[in-house]
């Protein structure tokens, strides 16, 4: 080799971290889910869905850290202080236990989160339309809608006077979420019997005592935890041939009778566009409007309905937003 060649080779040689240090650093952002990898099919094909609509393609322009705490939400402050540590760019928290850990975590890294509580009342953010912090996110109104599921519940089984519900008391939304339902129930004449349930035990029995008990109807509080357990719970149900109602669209496809809530995709979709903004354009979670859904599914399981023997009112056939047959 000729010198000059040589000596031209070191030079192209030398300039090589310069290059390296040029390339952009990919944003790395953090998933802290409230539930598991498993039953979050729905939550991670909208989120996923939600960055490709604003160009973030993880493995390709985005790296994601995921934390699950699989229903054991005493997991979570640490898993939060993990991501923290990391110095992720942001946390997306999946579930109120997720978000309060997250808060606790920081107060500087931006915070999307995903829930069904309402985040004023839960301590998350001053006001919807001005989060005024490092907080923001999506409010499922899951718990909300305790009441209107009992309403749905008694008009699909009208002979229904006993009704169970099942709840996690360790789910800080679990309060709210019962007050909706007991109002309801006490000016329809239902009496209630509140069951807790905090993991897969408790949930067994819970069912053991339905068996012995016969709650003529169930209805299963919106939980991250009852998520996890989703098809556990459903073939308990259809064990017990015991009508239940559920809050989300994904316990309708595995067997459940019905289910009314948003929709889980949309909502992780919608928490997606603030993640973007916050990593492509540096918009502060405090400018970014707590959003909330517009749109609320009736799910019916015409199948299960016609095991247990029920017909369905032709009303909530013709108003259902999906009917599985």
């Amino acid at each position: 080799m000729r010198r000059r060649d040589f000596i031209t080779g070191l030079g192209g040689a030398a300039a090589w971290p310069a290059v390296a240090r040029a390339q952009p650093v990919m944003p790395t952002i953090g998933y802290l889910g409230s539930s598991s990898l498993a039953s979050s099919d729905s939550q991670l094909a909208g989120f996923k869905q939600g960055l490709a609509e604003v160009s973030l393609i993880e493995g390709k322009s985005l790296a994601i850290q995921y934390r699950w705490s699989d229903g054991q939400y005493d997991k979570l402050p640490g898993m939060a202080t993990d991501l923290a540590e990391h110095k992720v760019a942001v946390i997306l928290a999946s579930g109120l236990p997720a978000a309060l850990a997250a808060k606790g975590a920081s107060a500087t890294i931006p915070i999307v989160f995903v829930m069904g509580a309402d985040p004023v009342t839960s301590g998350l953010v001053p006001s919807l339309n001005r989060p005024g912090s490092n907080i923001t996110g999506v409010s499922q109104f899951y718990g909300s809608l305790g009441g209107k599921r009992l309403e749905l519940l008694q008009e699909i089984v009208p002979s229904a006077v006993n009704i169970a519900v099942l709840t996690n008391p360790n789910n800080p939304n679990s309060q709210a979420h019962l007050t909706d339902v007991e109002a309801v129930a006490k000016a329809t004449a239902r009496k209630l019997n509140i069951i807790a349930a905090r993991g897969l035990a408790e949930i067994d029995a819970a069912f053991a005592r339905f068996e012995r008990e016969r709650p003529d109807a169930l209805l299963v509080a919106d939980d991250p935890n009852f998520t996890v357990n989703r098809k556990h719970l459903v073939g308990l149900a259809e064990k017990l041939r015991l009508p239940a109602i559920y809050y989300a669209r994904e316990f309708a496809t595995d067997g459940g009778l019905l289910t009314y809530g948003s929709s889980t995709a949309d909502n992780y979709r919608l928490a997606a566009g603030h993640v973007g903004r916050i990593v492509l354009q540096g918009v502060k979670p405090a400018d970014l409007p707590v959003l909330q859904p517009t749109k609320f599914q009736l799910v019916i399981n015409l199948k299960t309905a016609r095991t247990l023997g029920l017909e369905i009112p032709t009303k909530l056939l013709f108003t259902a937003d999906e009917v599985i047959e």
